[in-house]
């Protein structure tokens, strides 16, 4: 039997939108829903959030709004926390899931920060699908569409952290292979998020200076910035490459395939890895 889920009729908020969203995504992608303020119809429910008066993760009972719970969590974070504790969710999972969205839901919606109105953010998002232009669709439509968008959201955030978890036993490994070897550049035969893994790794120490990798069918020279975050490089791409394109990059380093240099110096693109290699080999700039 698919989870049975309650939370509150009328008007949807962020949290109580992320709430479902993460009971789909990490207990039972089946879960379904009955918006309603009725308690009786709430006590037949296996979960309720934002409604009811309950905080009792042990009964799934996910309010925050009684007297009696004074904690600075929304439903969206007591769900949360109740998955992380079951088992639902890696602890670094949630880590990350608190950091990216599930906080600031949380403080926004008990009133410890107020949303941008100048910079779109997940809740503003959610509270602006609360309208739609038919005015034939109910709230509990408009909910169900800020769930998917939620979902998708959460997915996204779930599919990078275990691209990174798995990039990052590569991204360790070629930086030990490579100063083991002197290699001043790393080589990579897929696009990896990497510089995350790299600077966790003492990449602000290592020796290498550039990376190279596929990206949609061509194959990006990296320059690596100097610390996590910043947007110099520790040796930047020949000042002669700068913002050139085609045919006039392919004159300046002399390697037919050359695509693409950013005017600031921190990627170019070839169409080859061999090209790729052999305009770093010629411009010295050390593989």
């Amino acid at each position: 039997m698919p989870l049975l889920c309650g939370t509150h009729s009328g008007g949807f908020h962020a949290d109580d939108v992320l709430a479902l969203a993460l009971i789909r995504e990490f207990l039972d992608r089946d879960a379904s829903i009955v918006r309603t303020r009725d308690l009786a119809l709430l006590a037949r429910c296996d979960v309720v959030f934002d409604v009811g008066g309950e905080f009792d993760p042990s009964r799934g009972r996910f309010d925050h709004h009684q007297v009696e719970y004074r904690g600075e969590l929304s439903s969206a974070g007591m769900v949360l926390e109740w998955l992380t504790a079951r088992g639902d969710v890696d602890p670094a999972l949630a880590d990350r899931l608190r950091e990216q969205l599930v906080d600031h839901v949380d403080a926004i919606d008990n009133g410890r920060r107020a949303p941008a109105h100048d910079v779109p953010c997940f809740t503003s998002i959610v509270g602006a699908m609360n309208d739609d232009p038919d005015a034939s669709r109910d709230f509990d439509a408009r909910y169900r569409d800020a769930v998917a968008f939620a979902s998708r959201y959460v997915r996204g955030i779930r599919a990078g952290h275990d691209r990174e978890r798995r990039a990052r036993r590569i991204v360790h490994a070629a930086m030990d292979d490579a100063r083991v070897a002197g290699r001043r550049t790393l080589f990579f035969d897929e696009f990896l998020p990497w510089k995350s893994a790299y600077f966790e790794h003492g990449g602000d120490e290592h020796p290498t200076d550039f990376v190279l990798m596929p990206v949609e069918g061509a194959w990006r020279i990296v320059a690596i910035p100097p610390e996590p975050g910043s947007f110099g490089q520790k040796v930047p791409l020949p000042a002669s490459w700068a913002g050139l394109v085609d045919a006039a990059l392919e004159e300046v380093v002399g390697v037919k395939g050359a695509r693409f240099c950013h005017k600031n110096r921190f990627v170019a693109v070839f169409a080859t890895r061999e090209g790729a290699l052999e305009a770093m080999r010629r411009f010295g700039l050390g593989t």
